[in-house]
């Protein structure tokens, strides 16, 4: 079994070297509709999983002068309390039972047609955001960013999505001046906190398989080097569409699972 996992840990990376969405939202519905992976501890890897990846780039963003750290930090002002809540709220509830496994299932489902929508409508909201400089949401960008954290803590501590799509278009949304580079990276540097934090919250609940993370690493950073050296081969008209397809046809399937 730990060639199949390493062998999707590279599919995912190249998928996400090739189109920049987060891992987490093929990886965890991959681990738990394919490898019949518990939901809490499919979630639980997956953070941690995201947390070592997302660090890489996090460096290399930074070097290149790509990330705001001020976004950065509202963002984290949200996001950090809020995960802390979820995973208070999670510990409450039995880590096996139903209704964790209900809350864990439905919440990915909507993070993953959340997501998908952020992948098809994004540059329409770059582009509203560009035409309304002066509506309420541009002019309280502070606290809207802040509130923008706290709603990713809950979800990605919930599912382990969210951070990267939903992340990216609110983002554009928020600082629609900003060059595309500086949101992407701004956004994978807020995603190593969360996920770190969250991941070490579900390692505490025990919801972290250890042996399948190495084994999801193994095939990941790889795959992600791949992706990202043919990205430019592939047109991206064709590949977020397709994704966005598959993210919908997923959730659904979780939702009602």
């Amino acid at each position: 079994m730990d060639w199949l996992y390493t062998l999707s840990g590279f599919v995912v990376g190249a998928i996400v070297g090739l189109t920049g969405v987060g891992g987490g939202s093929l990886m965890t519905p991959l681990l738990v509709l394919l490898f019949g992976i518990h939901p809490a501890t499919a979630v639980g890897t997956d953070l941690l999983y995201a947390a070592v990846t997302k660090a890489g780039g996090t460096v290399v963003h930074s070097r290149k002068g790509h990330v705001e750290w001020r976004i950065v930090g509202l963002l984290a002002a949200g996001s950090m309390p809020a995960t802390a809540i979820t995973l208070y709220a999670l510990a409450h509830l039995p880590k096996q039972g139903p209704e964790t496994t209900g809350l864990i299932s439905i919440g990915l489902g909507i993070a993953l047609l959340l997501t998908a929508c952020a992948i098809i409508f994004r540059q329409k909201l770059q582009s509203y955001a560009l035409s309304h400089e002066t509506s309420f949401v541009q002019r309280h960008h502070t606290p809207i960013t802040i509130a923008v954290g706290a709603t990713l803590g809950v979800l990605v501590s919930i599912s382990s999505v969210g951070a990267g799509a939903l992340g990216v278009a609110a983002l554009f949304f928020l600082y629609p001046k900003l060059p595309a580079v500086r949101i992407v990276g701004s956004d994978v540097a807020h995603a190593v906190p969360l996920t770190l934090v969250a991941g070490t919250g579900h390692w505490m609940l025990g919801s972290v398989d250890w042996h399948l993370l190495s084994a999801l690493l193994v095939g990941s950073l790889p795959g992600i080097w791949v992706g990202s050296h043919i990205s430019a081969k592939v047109p991206d008209k064709i590949l977020r569409p397709i994704l966005a397809t598959m993210l919908v046809l997923i959730g659904a399937k979780l939702i009602a699972h």
